[in-house]
């Protein structure tokens, strides 16, 4: 399989396969799916607004999720890897509270005080640059569920052959490009595939 070249490369592949969506909401899922969004919200002529996410992380081991939870959603836990690891989400409130502090202080950073993009009755997009576990996407899928928009796409360049057959029931459609048998990790299948800061984003959303 062929490389993207960088994020904005996979982002218009991603606009030509969603060119049929009408009047759409684009969510990018900061940081890396800004990236991507942004040629998609241009191609289409979309609103393109971001959705914030964060993991719930392992408390020994942080870079290890159990879950995540998106703006305007509740905690979506790994509940079967919390039980590996004798966790409850009880257990895990400490965590789930400083998380949501965190997604607090970035909403306000890439949004200020403007609310999320109204998605009631909207044809809504979520992209983000891959998936791995697919844990913050499914909490945003989940929390984009409860403003009732009148259908929910996940679009990304590339995903983990089971985490996308897992979020096929989260979404009413899912548009993966690239499914690899050997992925390991998303940054594998970019070229350029460099890490973006909060400075980035704003860059990003300005410039849309």
């Amino acid at each position: 399989m062929e490389l993207f070249a960088d994020r904005a490369e996979a982002g218009a592949q991603l606009a030509e396969r969603l060119r049929d969506a009408h009047d759409p909401v684009v969510l990018a899922l900061p940081r890396g799916g800004v990236a991507v969004a942004v040629p998609i919200a241009r191609r289409l002529g979309a609103v393109l607004d971001v959705l914030v996410t964060r993991k719930i992380g392992y408390p020994p081991t942080p870079e290890l999720g159990v879950g995540a939870i998106a703006e305007g959603g509740e905690p979506v836990f790994d509940l079967a890897l919390l039980h590996r690891l004798g966790l409850t989400p009880e257990s895990v409130a400490d965590v789930v509270e400083q998380e949501r502090r965190e997604l607090a202080r970035r909403v306000h950073a890439y949004r200020g005080d403007r609310p999320l993009t109204a998605l009631e009755g909207r044809e809504v997009i979520v992209v983000d640059d891959g998936l791995a576990t697919g844990g913050t996407a499914r909490a945003a899928l989940r929390a984009v569920r409860t403003a009732k928009p009148a259908k929910v796409t996940l679009a990304v360049p590339v995903g983990a052959r089971d985490t996308v057959r897992s979020l096929g029931q989260e979404a009413d459609e899912l548009v993966v490009l690239l499914v690899p048998i050997d992925f390991r990790a998303v940054g594998q299948w970019y070229e350029r595939f460099d890490q973006l800061s909060d400075a980035d984003v704003l860059d990003l959303l300005g410039r849309a």
